[in-house]
């Protein structure tokens, strides 16, 4: 138990050795894709209530 966790740690200071701060460019494509992303899901979403309403005022 005790290697795995040593390992675990091990690792993760590796990882966090290759991190690096975006830039200024990087957050703002990375804002960008996650706002359109979300804009997708919710229109689908939107969409979907709406058809379904649709349909259960046509068949009731």
């Amino acid at each position: 138990m005790i290697e795995k966790l040593k390992s675990f740690f091990v690792q993760s200071k590796r990882v966090w050795h290759l991190l690096k701060k975006p830039t200024g460019e990087e957050f703002k494509s990375i804002a960008k894709v996650s706002a359109i992303g979300i804009l997708i899901i919710g229109a689908a979403g939107f969409i979907i209530s709406d058809a379904m309403k649709i349909i259960e005022r046509i068949f009731a």
